[in-house]
């Protein structure tokens, strides 16, 4: 028994885990995770190509100058 609590002590954060994944997966929740993952993924896209604009065109004409 001592070592089950143990078990639970040391992975207590991955089975709370693992739990929560389950819970997503089966009510179909991981849809709209993965749509907000990917809406926050643009916005920070847009972000850092604002930010570093003539980098980006620098780098942009030497790749196609490789080509």
């Amino acid at each position: 028994m001592d070592d089950f609590k143990n078990f639970l002590a040391n992975y207590k954060y991955q089975i709370i885990g693992a739990l929560i994944a389950i819970l997503l997966l089966c009510t179909g929740i991981y849809k709209v995770v993965i749509v907000i993952l990917v809406i926050c993924a643009g916005i920070y896209a847009g972000y850092y190509f604002g930010k570093n604009k003539e980098q980006i065109k620098e780098k942009l004409k030497e790749l196609i100058d490789r080509l």
